[in-house]
């Protein structure tokens, strides 16, 4: 049972006569119920007007409310020229409930932007869809998607607090600090001239977006608190995007994205981190949803975490299915009930496998790449660890690809054509990590991050609130002083946290360097794994071939986050990386463009996941006693940027292997 204080609104709503109310004026559509009052504007398409009893929340702003980078000019914020639909209707449950639809067409392009509002009695928060349509024979390929977004976007003293997740969040930085913010990179600025700001003195010097992206592995819910200090009634408040689904999104449990920074984002696309978009094709028509946008309040001493608490109870996929189907012939492309079911399936797993994960998704595609089908969905549930038993509910029923990590496992379980259907038998599937022989050492540990090296994961203990260093602005790690003499890392002496960097440059970036402006070369492109071997280590007739496994948590080639560009002028937009066994050069990998992203610079340690097997004969290569590899970039390898971003490519670890048979 929730706590009183959680609870306050639905309480009072149940002292009176429930109702919904699903009406149009002259200049708005108004929906409302006992507790939430949304108002749509007729000549911009946004909610204009958003009150959580008699608490404004928007201010003079707007949102939730919807906008891409998708026009042949750019951004367009759809809503000028729109068609409105007004629904009412009472579920199968026999909550009424009041819904606006907005449409507008880009006239030139013929693509069709829709966004969906619903409010049901006895909640207090926003049901939402989007939907882009394109229908255009003379031009069958338009552009990619590069965003699609949701917005909520107030603009109003009363919020005071950002929450990411559960443990990141950090006080809004005051007026005063972003009149003396310094930019120091492309979105991102320097506060730390304003000493008494709360976010300076709570979370960092440094404010950007990114601090606040998040990983959609575990992520449930995010949004923005006030603590009673500037609202009307002394009580407490918070906005929030609730993940209940995740279907419709892109990239997986993998993908990571921008959530919160003064407004609560719902990005639906996007490239950050490196992310695909899908292309905006003749017969493009695909529906993002549903997602919730939820406001509570509690009183003057309601903690942050507790209304966040309170909005993340409604994270489930399974939450209000019947009111979904009551509406679902409203929302194009939206799938009922009936055509679901739940997957099951037993997973013999490795010994040590921790924290492991079944995906649902694209068949015959890496999960991190699943945008080239239009109706491409992606499921995914955690995996018993003592069992192997999981169960993913409401799955479309279809063909999808099954693929299983986890923790301290190299590389993937991957089964393509496996039927989801009403029908299907439970099944059980054996998965045999990947060995090439006899494992020497690893340096990491195989979790699809770079999260465990030196300004990775571990807390910044400068702040109270000691946000992790990969959040932070990177040039505050300053990777000459860190490493005066490059990475030398000796197998069993040294330590991943502290010998090991979370971003492998090919040149320590002077441009959008606050410290450091000039850029610096010595010791940085070339990092060298030292191990020694005995005698029985390398004779006998099973020791033949050495492999090298090298797995990335990201990389950035010349081509940044645009990983389809074909960019001739760009020299390492397809990025050279080369192993040496004792001073001897094996294959140099390409590395291809569409690999690319920018993760680290933009506060990432989760990025695009791939890797690599270099193998080369033994008795050639190695010898007994001290042996080194040297992991290498180009020297001094940089793109051209347009925004005040670091020119230089590089790579972040996942981990590495070495393997003697």
């Amino acid at each position: 049972m929730f706590p009183l204080k959680l609870i306050t609104i639905t309480f009072l709503a149940a002292q009176v006569t429930a109702f919904l109310n699903a009406t149009e004026t002259r200049d708005q559509y108004i929906l409302q119920n006992d507790d939430l009052y949304v108002a749509v504007g007729k000549s911009s398409g946004q909610v204009a007007k958003l009150l959580l009893g008699k608490e404004d929340l928007l201010g003079t702003g707007t949102g939730p409310y919807l906008d891409c980078s998708c026009v042949p000019s750019g951004f367009w914020a759809p809503g000028g020229t729109a068609r409105f639909q007004l629904i009412r209707g009472t579920d199968s449950t026999g909550t009424p409930y009041g819904g606006v639809v907005m449409r507008d067409t880009y006239s030139s392009t013929n693509q069709t932007l829709e966004q969906y509002w619903f409010l049901r009695e006895g909640e207090t928060g926003l049901h939402v869809f989007s939907r882009v349509t394109y229908f255009n024979q003379k031009t069958p390929f338009l552009r990619g998607l590069g965003e699609l977004r949701t917005l909520f976007r107030p603009n109003t003293r009363l919020w005071t607090h950002l929450s990411g997740s559960d443990g990141n969040w950090a006080p809004i930085p005051s007026a005063d600090a972003n009149r003396r913010a310094v930019t120091v990179q492309d979105a991102t600025t320097y506060l730390g001239d304003a000493t008494n700001d709360a976010y300076v003195e709570q979370y960092s010097d440094y404010f950007t977006k990114y601090a606040f992206a998040e990983v959609w592995r575990d992520h449930d819910v995010h949004g923005q608190f006030s603590d009673g200090s500037t609202s009307s009634d002394g009580n407490t408040y918070g906005a929030w995007l609730v993940h209940n689904t995740r279907e419709t999104y892109y990239g997986g449990p993998l993908h990571s994205d921008l959530v919160i920074d003064g407004i609560v984002y719902n990005y639906m696309v996007s490239g950050h981190h490196g992310a695909p978009v899908p292309n905006i094709t003749h017969g493009f028509d695909r529906t993002w949803g549903p997602q919730y946008y939820y406001f509570n309040k509690g009183g003057p001493k309601t903690t942050l975490a507790e209304l966040r608490a309170d909005a993340a109870k409604f994270a489930d996929p399974e939450w209000n299915s019947e009111f979904y189907d009551s509406i679902a012939q409203y929302v194009p492309n939206y799938t009922p009930t009936s055509q679901r079911t739940t997957f099951k399936a037993t997973i013999n797993l490795p010994d040590g496998a921790k924290r492991p994960l079944a995906v649902l998704a694209e068949n015959k595609q890496d999960f991190q790449l699943n945008v080239f089908n239009q109706s491409s969905l992606q499921y995914w549930a955690d995996i018993d660890p003592s069992t192997g038993a999981v169960e993913i509910p409401r799955v479309k029923e279809g063909i999808y690809r099954l693929t299983v990590y986890a923790e301290g496992i190299f590389g993937w379980f991957i089964q393509d054509d496996v039927e989801v259907s009403k029908t299907s038998k439970n099944s059980t599937f054996e998965w045999k990590p990947e060995s090439t022989g006899k494992e020497i050492w690893r340096v990491g540990t195989p979790d699809k991050s770079a999260g465990e090296y030196r300004h990775g994961y571990a807390p910044d203990t400068s702040k109270p609130l000691q946000p992790e260093q990969y959040r932070v602005y990177w040039a505050n790690w300053d990777f000459p002083t860190d490493f005066p003499n490059g990475v030398n890392f000796k197998i069993g002496q040294s330590r991943e946290a502290e010998d090991f960097n979370y971003i492998h440059w090919s040149v320590f970036p002077g441009r959008s360097n606050y410290f450091r402006p000039e850029p610096y070369y010595e010791n940085v492109n070339n990092w060298t794994i030292q191990f020694n071997l005995t005698s029985d280590q390398l004779t006998g007739e099973q020791t033949q071939t050495g492999t090298l496994t090298v797995e990335f948590a990201g990389v950035k080639t010349a081509n940044g986050n645009d990983k389809w560009a074909s960019l001739p002028k760009e020299k390492y937009s397809n990025l050279p990386y080369t192993v040496a066994v004792n001073g001897r050069d094996l294959e140099t990998w390409i590395i291809p463009s569409y690999r690319s992203g920018s993760c680290g610079v933009r506060s990432s340690v989760v990025c695009q996941n791939f890797g690599k097997k270099f193998s080369f004969s033994a008795s050639e290569f190695l010898k007994e006693g001290l042996n080194e590899f040297v992991l290498s970039l180009p020297f001094n390898a940089t793109d051209t940027e347009t925004a005040l971003l670091p020119t230089t490519v590089y790579v972040q670890y996942d981990a590495l292997r070495f393997e003697l048979s």
